[in-house]
């Protein structure tokens, strides 16, 4: 845990610190790479080997899909309660996926010219589902879901399996309410790098998106140009602006549900301008981890990724997020909508004492899904626009080009392309 006070010897310098954090270790991208490349020289074979190794599962080709008769089954098993919560949460986020759905439309600037924009959703996308320490439900809606509801026609997920080689019955069950087409129990680099690249028994896709641990966005950082990514996004983090009006008990809950995800590189930051709450929320912070059942997840963010930082005043205060740009960010204040205003950089912003960050990891509706390590800057979060391919729409009369082939002529003998300005004067001056 590091307490940073405003005015200290060490403040600037320890902030630097804070906001230089990578989005994974630098030697686990040439471990991604020979996965990569197994996968691409071997197909099922090198997949049969790395389930073996990385998941302790025995599989064989065949066995990779999952079969219709295990989701029924997982449906079967799943408890009335848990169901009712995955259907409502998908809903919800679909709703919100419906309302920012990308729609095209055409304009005339300038007589006789027609410019526009067209959408067409992907054919074929996968999304990753990370399984290991928790099976994340919640990632099946905030990925799937939203490929979903932008019309997308092939949903391909691969998710970890366990040791008996099964998915958890609540991913499968939300799998199958969220459109999935086909699922792959497969995990890591390497399920990644099937779906990039293809192998004998499934086909590549067109985009992979979702999150995953550090070996699965190196894996998918390598892999971009082969496929297309929704972003290269490292541990989960959250940054609290806070008041003299905040909870500390709140604030302490809020930190502790990003410190338990699971890496040990987590963050889990607060801004506050009251002095005093620094120590409040330490002694809350320490006293609610006593009752959680992942102590060492979270003693290990405790130790290097726990930061409380004091500041003059809320402009000061806005100025760290922004610079920071957490994947998540709560403002905890009297007016936090007048402090949202002044942030240009963050993933997700979670306003007022009563909004927790997780019901934004589960039900909300915008996905969860979302940059990390600075990279809010200039990255956006999963969005239902990122399933559509955008075509722009260029259509010009004849008296539209004769008013305008100067400029095409001009800028041809600027850069040296005769035939560029060839293709506009024979339409007005045929050779």
């Amino acid at each position: 845990m590091k307490k940073l006070y405003f005015g200290s010897a060490d403040f600037e310098a320890d902030l630097k610190k804070l906001y230089d954090r990578p989005s994974y270790p630098p030697e686990i991208e040439a471990q991604a790479a020979a996965i990569i490349a197994d996968v691409k020289a071997e197909g099922d074979a090198a997949l049969v080997r790395y389930a073996a190794k990385f998941d302790h599962a025995e599989l064989t080709p065949a066995q990779f899909r999952v079969t219709g008769d295990e989701i029924a089954a997982a449906e079967k098993q799943l408890p009335a309660r848990l169901k009712s919560a995955i259907r409502t949460a998908l809903r919800q986020v679909r709703d919100f996926a419906k309302l920012t759905i990308p729609k095209g439309w055409t304009a005339s600037p300038r007589p006789g010219v027609t410019l526009g924009e067209k959408f067409e959703p992907l054919d074929r996308v996968g999304v990753y589902i990370p399984g290991g320490t928790a099976p994340l439900v919640s990632t099946v809606l905030h990925t799937a879901g939203i490929a979903g509801a932008a019309k997308v026609k092939e949903i391909v997920a691969v998710t970890p399996p366990g040791r008996d080689g099964k998915v958890h019955p609540a991913v499968l069950y939300a799998m199958k309410l969220a459109g999935v087409t086909e699922i792959y129990r497969l995990g890591g680099v390497y399920g990644v790098a099937a779906l990039a690249c293809g192998t004998e028994t499934i086909a590549k896709v067109e985009k992979i998106v979702g999150p995953g641990n550090a070996y699965v966005t190196a894996a998918k950082k390598l892999l971009y140009g082969q496929v297309a990514i929704d972003m290269v996004a490292g541990p989960s983090e959250i940054l609290v602006i806070a008041d003299e009006t905040a909870d500390p008990s709140f604030i302490a809950a809020d930190l502790l549900s990003q410190a338990e995800h699971g890496s040990g590189l987590e963050q889990a930051v607060l801004v506050t301008t009251d002095k005093a709450m620094i120590d409040r929320v330490e002694a809350e912070f320490l006293r609610q981890k006593a009752t959680l059942p992942r102590l060492a997840t979270v003693d290990r963010v405790q130790e290097h990724g726990l930061f409380l930082i004091h500041t003059p005043d809320l402009d000061t205060a806005a100025a760290i997020a922004s610079s920071y740009a957490p994947e998540h960010l709560e403002i905890q204040t009297a007016r936090p909508e007048q402090v949202a205003r002044k942030i240009t950089a963050a993933g997700a912003m979670f306003l007022g004492k009563w909004t927790p960050e997780p019901v934004g990891d589960f039900c909300a509706g915008p996905s969860h899904v979302l940059p990390t390590a600075s990279s809010a800057r200039y990255f956006n979060g999963l969005e239902t626009v990122s399933f559509f391919r955008r075509s722009s729409i260029v259509k010009y009369t004849e008296a539209a080009i004769r008013r305008e082939v100067s400029m095409v002529e001009a800028f041809a003998e600027m850069e040296g392309l005769a035939a560029h300005g060839r293709s506009g004067t024979i339409r007005v001056k045929p050779l």
